[in-house]
């Protein structure tokens, strides 16, 4: 009977931990419900040139009316996940259907990989001012965490409020609307 050195138990078990450590679980989740979105940085340029054209445009009234699509919101989102060090989402999908922002990606946490689908509900108080509600939250086969939902609803409300939104350009919504891919948005000048 062979007796084996503690150098070999050792490196066999640090073989082993390792091993262990380049395998990643992937816990499943929903699936995406639609045909993935094209996106590209222009894109997301365009989403910003819309809020400058419909202001431009506005018109003796003042009203205002500005258009974003799917591939625009999409590519924005990726556009500013990209800037952080580990982001909450990966390959982001943004869908505009039925009433609802659906967002749907992929998040990894140390070795956990996991589908996520968001639903947000956007909505308008009296003054026009524009909330998203994170209305459903799935992370793999769980509810998402907080951390998520708060980070991914920041980042589409910037979106719709932030440097180049209502917020900055004056705008008061008065309408919104999403269906078939896009969103519409129509106000009147502050």
């Amino acid at each position: 009977m062979r007796t084996y050195p503690r150098i070999e138990i050792i490196s066999v078990a640090a073989i082993l931990i390792l091993a262990t450590l380049a395998c990643q679980i992937d816990v499943g989740g929903p699936e995406n419900p639609w045909p993935p979105i094209p996106s590209s940085d222009n894109a997301a340029d365009s989403l910003a040139q819309n809020w400058e054209n419909a202001l431009a445009f506005s018109g003796d009234r003042g009203e205002v009316t500005i258009i974003i699509n799917e591939s625009q919101l999409t590519a924005f989102l990726t556009q500013r996940l990209k800037d952080k060090d580990h982001p909450l989402l990966e390959q982001p999908q943004v869908y505009l259907r039925d009433g609802k922002i659906q967002i749907y990606g992929t998040s990894q946490r140390d070795l956990i990989k996991a589908d996520i689908l968001l639903s947000i509900t956007p909505c308008l108080d009296e003054e026009g001012n524009l909330s998203l509600d994170v209305s459903d939250a799935t992370w793999g086969p769980l509810p998402a965490p907080k951390a998520l939902k708060d980070s991914i609803s920041a980042i589409v409300t910037e979106a719709f409020t932030g440097s180049f939104g209502s917020l900055a350009t004056g705008i008061r919504i008065t309408t919104i609307a999403i269906a078939d891919g896009e969103l519409a948005l129509v106000g009147t000048l502050r």
